[in-house]
């Protein structure tokens, strides 16, 4: 069946000027404001030699980047067990819906909310060190909260669904047929999985893990309010120069220079990706 010329350029034109619209046009205005002067309005690259020459900002990236890392990683060991156990081993089509509502039910509170319970959990007279000490794990409650380890452990949870949901989609589409194969050919259960389902569910790992990775880069409520004011990342600084300090020129430079360092990064990944799947 042939697509109407007029009617490609229709479906083609409406995702591609919307993306124009509120994304194209507005880093592009973002970009530019980050050589404006605040002193006297002229055009200078003095901010991103400021970033590029002050440690502190190099540092604020790293914690950054580093928190991102360690929310990804933890949310794919907890993640990827979870989606394969509910499309593996529930075979109750309505229990299985059930799990689904309550991954997703957190979606629809605040992450205002969620991060101040965290408060509440992580605290030293909260649930989690009453656990750890009730079990002997510790002798006296630790400090969790206002740490990069509080900050990932709150993140962690808030970006679990959308792992979860990622590598399902992809694990529910695997022909089955494949794994009974395995199995009939006198394959271990352990070594199916790594040989057949592990691989075949690749895609939903990176997507998932690039999903989780550039929300974790850019959240900001929940590690300005787990931190305590004791750790900076990115978007708390961005956040700092727009709103407190006013300084827009500074805080669109940090905006851009966060963007482009995170773009980066992706880039890596997949062409490591890449070459790992071609070798």
């Amino acid at each position: 069946m042939r697509i109407n010329p007029w009617s490609a350029v229709l479906l083609l034109g409406v995702p591609v000027a919307f993306l124009f619209i509120f994304f194209i046009v507005p880093f592009g205005t973002v970009a530019v404001a980050s050589f404006r002067m605040p002193a006297d309005g002229g055009w200078s690259a003095a901010n991103y030699v400021k970033i590029a020459t002050d440690g502190y900002y190099w540092g604020a990236l790293y914690l950054t980047f580093k928190i991102a890392l360690w929310v990804t990683l933890l949310v794919l060991v907890v993640g990827y067990p979870l989606a394969y156990t509910i499309t593996y081993n529930v075979r109750s089509t309505l229990l299985r819906r059930i799990i689904y509502i309550v991954i997703v039910t957190p979606l629809f509170t605040s992450s205002i909310v969620r991060a101040f319970g965290w408060l509440v959990l992580l605290g030293r007279k909260g649930m989690v060190n009453d656990t750890l000490v009730a079990l002997d794990f510790v002798d006296k409650p630790v400090q969790i909260l206002f740490t990069e380890g509080g900050i990932v452990i709150g993140m962690a949870y808030i970006m679990l669904p959308f792992m979860v949901l990622t590598v399902a989609s992809i694990l529910q589409n695997i022909n089955t047929s494949l794994l009974e194969a395995a199995r009939d050919l006198g394959a271990h259960p352990i070594v199916a999985f790594l040989k057949v389902t592990f691989p075949l569910s690749l895609p939903g790992v990176i997507a998932g893990s690039l999903i989780v990775f550039t929300l974790s880069v850019s959240a900001y409520v929940t590690p300005s309010i787990l931190s305590g004011g004791k750790k900076t990342v990115m978007s708390m600084l961005i956040y700092q120069q727009y709103a407190a300090t006013l300084n827009f020129p500074f805080g669109a430079t940090l905006a851009v220079a966060l963007l482009v360092s995170t773009l980066l990064l992706i880039a890596g990944y997949l062409l490591v990706i890449e070459r790992h799947a071609k070798g």
